[in-house]
């Protein structure tokens, strides 16, 4: 079965196309700039006839790593259902989901005959506790209007965890998982089970992010709000674009330009680091002592894969827990590798992100299933 995973950005697309049999990547490409000045790509249909005029062969289903479906979660056909159920949640995920809809729809248009399956971020937090998953509001709000903490980057997050069970010859892991990039987040996991995760009902939430907010006092919103003279939409499009890494820094949210402008002397840069760093650092203690322990710790994403600084400033100062990293080690380490030192009780490890390989193997396992069941997609 052959398989292209789309994964969409708000103005990007991106493929790779899996063989189920072997798992091989048979191809992958991407377009920029979908829409946008300086691109040539007026829209997601014509960003898609350019990359399947690339492919030779047939494809069995389209998979896609979406982002929020409220209440729906786990590998669904796409339908009109799934379709209405991401459209109603565009508001906690304006950056996600409405790219996503325009890609889906524009599939849906250049391959009316391939099935489509969406493998929700939320999927792999399905199991999480209910009292990790409330808030303490009405709870009329979480029965009616789904309002509750749901976890998102799910794929990555299992993806690490399959990894490093692998790796270590060993289900039986309390293991929490970093995936630090863009968009960050942690998720405690316990035997290969999600048991906790820093997001809440939004990808706003959590650890700060590129340009996203993260945790935030409701009431500090309330009260800018107030004094400001601000609209909902407006203020959601203040926490979604112009806050985090970059809002707190004035500079970028990028940490590589981060940690540059940090060493020249740029204080608010060094500042929202260690912001960062101490978020992270605060959902590893919270998740070490909800595990009961640690076993391993993993860094995934594209800081927690390249910035040697911030994963040694995560690490500093545990060796009273049993976790020591190994700075040759760190500093050397290019894909995936051990980084804690042979003495450590806790492994540290750095997993090269493989999010579309899971939703490869879900869409694929998601076809085959309806195709015996004698479903077709609507």
């Amino acid at each position: 079965m052959k398989v292209l995973v789309a994964n969409i950005g708000s103005t990007s697309f991106k493929y790779r196309v899996f063989e189920m049999d072997d798992e091989q990547v048979l191809g992958e490409g991407r377009v920029e700039r979908i829409g946008q000045p300086g691109g040539d790509c007026p829209d997601y249909d014509t960003a898609i006839r350019r990359c399947l005029a690339t492919i030779d062969y047939p494809l069995d289903v389209v998979g896609f790593k979406a982002v929020h479906a409220g209440p729906l979660s786990g590998a669904n056909l796409v339908d009109d259902r799934v379709l209405a159920a991401m459209e109603e949640f565009s508001f906690h995920a304006p950056a996600h989901n409405p790219p996503y809809i325009a890609a889906i729809r524009g599939f849906q248009h250049v391959l009316p005959s391939v099935p489509l399956a969406a493998l929700l971020e939320t999927a792999f937090f399905d199991q999480v506790p209910e009292a990790a998953t409330t808030y303490a509001v009405p709870y009329a709000w979480k029965e009616e209007l789904g309002v509750r903490r749901y976890g998102f980057h799910g794929a990555s997050h299992r993806a690490a965890s399959e990894n490093v069970q692998k790796l270590l010859e060993k289900r039986d892991l309390r293991h929490i998982s970093c995936h630090l990039g863009g968009s960050s987040s942690l998720a405690a996991v316990r035997n290969g089970v999600a048991i906790d995760s820093s997001f809440g009902m939004s990808p706003q939430s959590g650890l700060p992010h590129n340009n996203r907010t993260g945790d935030i006092d409701s009431f500090a919103i309330l009260f800018v709000m107030k004094r400001l003279g601000l609209g909902v939409d407006e203020m959601a499009s203040i926490l979604a674009t112009k806050s985090g890494l970059a809002g707190m820094s004035g500079t970028s949210g990028d940490m590589r330009d981060l940690e540059e402008a940090a060493q020249a002397g740029n204080a608010r840069a060094k500042c929202a680091i260690d912001m960062f760093t101490r978020s992270i650092r605060h959902y590893i203690g919270a998740f070490w002592l909800e595990l009961g322990g640690l076993d391993v710790l993993t860094f995934s994403g594209g800081i927690g894969e390249n910035s040697r600084a911030l994963r040694a400033s995560v690490c500093a100062g545990l060796g009273g827990f049993g976790l020591e990293i190994d700075q040759k080690r760190n500093e050397s380490v290019r894909g995936q590798g051990v980084i804690s030192t042979d003495q450590s009780k806790v492994k540290v490890i750095v997993i090269p992100a493989d999010e579309e390989r899971i939703v490869a193997r879900a869409s694929a396992a998601l076809v085959s299933k309806s195709v015996k069941n004698g479903q077709t997609q609507s």
